[in-house]
């Protein structure tokens, strides 16, 4: 059974690192290809592609080392495996959500994509946050652990620089 709730539904206090995982990669996409593609819908349609490659992956991963290391039957690993990893592809919503609005608001694709970047970036900061909350640090431990959060998110902000 899946940890993943009502109470929970974006696994962010029961294994958030599929959010995390494909928070990261919404954004390295928009970093890469947030000025080369053109167009609003094929934008969005690279970080939804991108983030589906990147959580297929880890399903399958899932379900392979479930088989074999619980002995579970391939289907009940690839249940849990679906429940465990969805997250990951759920991420790919606000940055693409931010796209679309950024844009409907008159942004140009480029600033969209901007938006969308540093959306994920203040996700990461705020996912970092609620796991040094959860985790039972003081503020100054939880204010480190957001900006862990940062660090990565402005390591993508240096990639999209050196690419661009």
């Amino acid at each position: 059974m899946p940890e993943h709730t009502r109470a929970d539904p974006f696994g962010l206090f029961a294994g958030g690192e599929g959010t995390i995982t494909g928070t990261v990669v919404s954004a390295a996409v928009l970093a890469y290809a947030g000025d080369d593609t053109g167009s609003l819908i094929r934008l969005c349609l690279t970080v939804f592609a991108t983030v589906a490659v990147y959580w297929l992956a880890h399903l399958h991963a899932e379900t392979i080392g479930s088989a074999l290391t619980h002995a579970h039957h391939p289907r009940a690993a690839l249940q849990h495996a679906m429940g465990e990893t969805w997250p990951i592809l759920g991420a790919s919503a606000a940055p693409i959500a931010a796209l679309v609005a950024a844009t409907l608001v008159g942004a140009e694709l480029r600033t969209a994509a901007w938006i969308a970047l540093w959306i994920c970036i203040l996700l990461l900061v705020g996912y970092s946050y609620i796991a040094g909350l959860r985790g039972g640090l003081d503020l100054r431990g939880r204010i480190g652990s957001a900006a862990a959060g940062l660090g990565l998110g402005l390591l993508v902000v240096a990639l999209k620089v050196a690419l661009h």
